[in-house]
């Protein structure tokens, strides 16, 4: 059996679709259907079952493709091993974002990052932590930030920060002249939630649980709407349409003419922000790197955490 090889498996399993793990590994689909047939032959076993519109891994495959993603890290670690005699920062990193950070820390983070490492580029990717997870997973991300809590999988974890969260009013409502605002409070208002994968919801409906039944019921559009992202659901409230939860990094720093953005009374919910990467990543250096340039970012109102 070969590298290649394996990289197909792990692409078949990771696409669940032979057309699309081919294009992914820049091969004809012929190519690598006869590659994985070979190895399936070598190893006298079925790696995967062909459905009419999606491959399955076979309950052996799985603990097959999960040994062959570990042999590839290991295989391209020992080029990192390389690279980090010349220069540990040298080359790109592939970085995960959640869509409730990515926003708001993205823009300072990269211009710092390209100032203090500029050999390092990073590569991208926003998306929910569900997905993030599975990428770091199958080696397609190096690291992400995202927010606790998430599924323990054996991540390596670094704290950021801990963020907390304000109340996003209009202008107009009765609210906006307060200091603070207790959760008691919004029990009575048109609360407006991110949709079903954002993990910002699930926070939000921690901190007033009493909005998560509208999410199941035809009665709830009347006290709650879901918005796509943040901004969308910050228009929504400046339309007056209710309000909102936001995380601090969130608020704008200037003034906004038909938004008021309330601090929460004590205790204050908050999330944590961490760096997560697989142990088996070699470049710490990188890592460490990338931790200097959020620090180096404004990050205001957030407590950061350095442990």
């Amino acid at each position: 059996m070969t590298l290649t090889e394996l990289r197909y498996i792990v692409a078949v399993a990771r696409e669940k679709h032979f057309g699309r793990a081919a294009e992914a590994c820049f091969v004809s689909q012929p190519t690598l259907s006869v590659a994985i047939k070979k190895l399936e032959e070598e190893l006298d076993l079925k790696l995967f079952e062909r459905g009419a519109s999606e491959v399955s891994v076979t309950p052996l495959g799985e603990a097959i493709v999960r040994q062959a993603q570990s042999v590839l890290e290991q295989a391209a670690a020992i080029k990192e091993i390389a690279k980090r005699g010349k220069d540990p920062l040298n080359g790109a990193l592939r970085l995960g974002i959640i869509y409730t950070i990515g926003p708001y820390l993205l823009p300072e983070l990269v211009k710092h990052a390209i100032e203090m490492t500029p050999q390092m580029p990073l590569m991208l990717q926003e998306n929910f932590t569900v997905k993030l997870l599975d990428m770091l997973r199958t080696g397609e991300l190096d690291c992400a930030i995202m927010a606790e809590p998430f599924p323990d999988t054996g991540l390596a974890i670094a704290p950021l920060y801990d963020e907390p969260f304000v109340v996003a009013v209009p202008k107009a409502h009765p609210l906006a002249q307060r200091k603070r605002i207790s959760a008691d409070e919004l029990k009575k208002e048109t609360m407006l939630l991110l949709g079903t994968g954002h993990c910002f919801r699930d926070h939000v409906l921690e901190v007033c649980p009493e909005f998560a039944r509208f999410s199941s019921d035809a009665e709830g559009i009347r006290k709650s709407f879901e918005g796509s992202s943040l901004e969308t659901i910050k228009h929504m409230v400046a339309s007056g349409m209710g309000v909102t939860v936001v995380p601090q990094l969130s608020m704008p720093r200037d003034p906004q003419p038909h938004v008021a953005y309330i601090p929460f009374e004590d205790p204050v919910p908050t999330r944590r922000v961490v760096l997560a990467w697989r142990r088996s990543f070699t470049r710490y250096e990188a890592i460490a790197a990338l931790r200097n340039a959020v620090y180096a970012c404004a990050l205001d109102g957030v407590q950061r955490l350095t442990a």
